[in-house]
């Protein structure tokens, strides 16, 4: 077994929505009406948006691969990129996104670890994120990585809002 990582680039495009797509769609189609997923998918990640998030400097998109096939992404936001104000001493993580056939490998806990090895290197103090209060297998994952919840925000799929929990770790 063997696990890579590798930096997202422009021309990683495609390949970014698609998995995207995917890894979302396969989470939470079944908890969310067709009409609020297509409507969250085609906002989320079409082309330009996507190319948006990976020309700011203050995000940063990485693939992993579990023997040699792409298996998921992490995406990390700093300073003005967080989608919550946090300020210059936080890390967001945006999105760990594994497919399921790569789930139970120990894939998100090598990206969770990407992204606190980068909050590191940039001299952050907390890593942080936002988690579906109905995601109860990630909200676990987290606990047991040391996160706790430390408020809510609203995250709209489609027309419908939804609360997340906003889960934080102190690195320092």
């Amino acid at each position: 077994m063997t696990i890579k990582l590798r930096k997202c680039t422009r021309e990683d495009l495609q390949i970014l929505q698609e998995i995207s797509i995917e890894t979302f769609n396969d989470t939470f189609k079944n908890k969310n009406s067709p009409e609020n997923m297509t409507a969250y998918l085609e906002r989320a990640f079409n082309l330009k948006q996507l190319e948006t998030e990976l020309s700011n400097l203050s995000s940063e998109f990485f693939f992993i691969y579990f023997d040699e096939a792409l298996a998921g992404y992490l995406k990390v936001n700093m300073n003005d990129a967080q989608s919550e104000t946090k300020g210059n001493e936080s890390l967001e993580i945006e999105r760990i996104y594994i497919k399921n056939l790569f789930q139970r490998h120990g894939l998100g806990k090598h990206l969770l670890n990407k992204a606190m090895e980068i909050a590191v290197e940039r001299n952050k103090r907390k890593i942080w994120l936002g988690v579906w209060e109905r995601n109860e297998n990630a909200i676990a994952f987290y606990n047991k990585m040391g996160f706790i919840q430390t408020g809510t925000h609203s995250f709209y799929m489609g027309n419908e809002e939804q609360i997340d929990f906003i889960l934080t770790k102190t690195l320092r």
